[in-house]
């Protein structure tokens, strides 16, 4: 057990995967080797920003604060070819998936999407697609698509930014749907057997410290495959960063928001993986919380945590059902 001496840990030293199913590990455990996720912006706009479902977006939307290329969009080719050179540099990575990850990228036509992600596929070493959407924008064709890939061999996978499972925060934040269109969207995405991440962010305003573990437990229940978290940043130009200057927006703390990561992680099955622990921000766009600005500083804080309580990933969810294998889904909510 990893004794605290109050000094940070180098990140060499941390392996989360003592406690963690990380994306990481379990790609490396199905191929064999390091698999990483390339971001490409494909100039996607989404239904809550363009009058379909709604104008200006989420109230913490800036997407140029956590797409690196949202500014501007290159080929997918040319995207592709930069984010695996900056990857190999720094991870050591062979093998990608293409991460169609700004905006809505599953907002268009089928056969303008089957183009896109035909480009992304017909690039060496690229073994699979991640593709960042949300629940209201995954109609049958989509999935349809996406299912051809995977059973062509390809790794797929929907990330859909549901945020939390409380109708309320979700209309309080502008988010454009509610937690029945994400049950609708499983429900069909199951059906097809595809993999799929539910993203998460912790301290939404209208949220308790601990709503994002409730939520985490319900879309475990449901069965999601995956879970991305996310602290709330709050950054420029949106119309979050003003409730914020006006005192109407609290963010969490760095330990508030590492108890409630170790309280997930504690109580998910250790064959969920986890795609992300936390996330930053452009600094030059980031106004709070500080914290978010360091990604070790706050996962060598959840890694201290986890060793502290010395509790692995499915301990708990082992301990409160008897096995370590998933609950049996109920979509009938």
């Amino acid at each position: 057990m990893l004794i605290n001496t109050g000094k940070n840990i180098h990140k060499a030293d941390m392996d989360l995967t003592r406690y963690i199913n990380t994306f990481g590990h379990a790609m490396y455990q199905r191929y064999g080797q390091k698999v990483h996720k390339v971001s490409i912006n494909a100039a996607f706009t989404c239904p809550n920003r363009d009058g379909t479902k709604g104008i200006g977006g989420c109230t913490f939307c800036n997407n140029s604060s956590f797409s690196p290329n949202a500014k501007e969009a290159p080929q997918v080719c040319e995207q592709v070819a930069a984010g695996k050179q900056v990857i190999r540099k720094r991870t050591g990575a062979r093998k990608y998936l293409a991460y169609f990850q700004a905006y809505t990228n599953t907002y268009a036509e089928v056969s303008a999407l089957k183009t896109l992600y035909d480009q992304a596929l017909a690039i060496p070493d690229v073994i699979g697609l991640s593709i960042g959407t949300r629940p209201d924008c995954v109609p049958d064709g989509v999935l349809d698509l996406l299912a051809s890939y995977r059973d062509r061999g390809f790794e797929i996978w929907l990330e859909l930014g549901l945020q939390s499972t409380s109708d309320e925060v979700l209309r309080r934040v502008n988010r454009g749907h509610g937690f029945g269109e994400y049950v609708d969207a499983i429900q069909r995405i199951q059906l097809r057997g595809l993999q799929y991440c539910t993203h998460l962010i912790a301290g939404l305003p209208g949220e308790s410290i601990n709503a994002t573990a409730d939520s985490a437990r319900r879309v475990v229940d449901l069965g999601t495959t995956g879970i991305k978290l996310h602290p709330l940043h709050i950054v420029k130009g949106t119309q979050m960063a003003r409730e914020w200057k006006r005192g109407e927006v609290t963010p969490m703390t760095l330990d508030e928001y590492v108890q409630v990561v170790a309280d997930i992680v504690a109580e998910a099955p250790s064959e969920l993986i986890f795609h992300r622990l936390t996330g930053t921000a452009n600094k030059a766009l980031l106004l709070a919380p500080d914290w978010t600005e360091y990604k070790w500083k706050v996962l060598n804080a959840i890694y201290l945590e986890l060793a502290r309580r010395d509790l692995p990933q499915g301990a708990a969810f082992q301990a409160f059902t008897g096995s370590d294998t998933p609950l049996i889904p109920s979509l009938n909510l």
